[in-house]
C-alpha cells in the first residue's frame, strides 16, 4: 500500500512532471519505503534532465552503494562534486567529496 505522502507527491508530480523538486521528493519516498528500483528511475531522470540539481548525487550514490554498484557510485559523486563546484555550493563539495573518499577507500584518520 502507497503511503500518503507517496500518493501525493505522485499527485503533485502528475500535474508537475519537470519539476525537480518532486522528482527528488519521490525518490527519497521510494528509499524510505525500501522501493529502490522505483527511487533510481527518479534519480535517474534527474542526472539525465536537471543536471544541476545538486542534492541528487549524494542520494544516487548512495543509492548505488547499497545496490553494490560501486563503480556507478563512485562515478556519481565525481560528477557531483564538479556540480557542486560549478553551483559554488561548498557544502554538498564537502559531503560528496567525503562519500567519495569513503566508497575509495580514503576515509582513514592519521595517528
Amino acid at each position: 500500500m502507497q503511503s500518503t505522502r507517496l500518493q501525493k507527491l505522485l499527485e503533485f508530480n502528475a500535474n508537475e512532471p519537470n519539476d525537480p523538486f518532486l522528482k527528488y521528493a519521490l525518490a527519497t519516498e521510494y528509499i524510505a519505503i525500501n522501493d529502490f528500483n522505483s527511487a533510481l528511475i527518479y534519480f535517474e531522470d534527474l542526472i539525465l534532465n536537471h543536471r544541476d540539481y545538486v542534492g541528487t548525487y549524494y542520494h544516487l550514490g548512495k543509492l548505488y552503494e547499497k545496490l553494490g554498484r560501486k563503480d556507478e557510485a563512485i562515478k556519481t559523486y565525481q560528477q557531483g562534486m564538479q556540480v557542486a563546484r560549478a553551483a559554488r555550493d561548498n557544502h554538498a563539495f564537502s559531503e560528496l567529496q567525503s562519500v567519495y573518499n569513503s566508497a575509495m577507500g580514503l576515509d582513514y584518520e592519521d595517528d
